[in-house]
């Protein structure tokens, strides 16, 4: 005898804009982007300028290497907000475990990037 659940399907992605968690992580994302915008203007400007390397001193021989390592952060800095903001309205634990993950892959890039940058 097979049974079946009577418990209706709730839809995990069924956000409305007006929904309180939603708010919640919009409002989260906001006041990350704030706290990251000055680091985020830096990180851009070093790796579009070609004349910050010499701010550096000689740590930076390999400009390849340079910037891609800027570009990294750049990157993270600008996915951050959205990734704090997605996991404030989500608020379960595999949502957390997976920016978990995404933003240690990043720093775990950023770690390899400029360890090369610095050789």
């Amino acid at each position: 005898m097979a049974t079946k659940s009577t418990r209706p399907a709730v839809e995990e992605d069924d956000y409305e804009l007006g929904s309180k968690s939603a708010l919640w992580g919009f409002l989260s994302g906001i006041i990350v982007a704030a706290f990251i915008a000055v680091p985020l203007s830096a990180s851009f400007s070093f790796a579009t300028h070609p004349n910050t390397q010499q701010l550096f001193s000689g740590w930076l021989s390999n400009a390849d290497h340079y910037q891609l390592f800027w570009w990294l952060v750049t990157a993270l800095l600008v996915a951050l907000p959205f990734l704090v903001g997605f996991a404030v309205a989500k608020l379960s634990g595999r949502t957390l475990a997976i920016v978990g993950a995404i933003i240690a892959l990043f720093v775990i890039a950023i770690l390899i990037v400029g360890q090369l940058a610095v050789l």
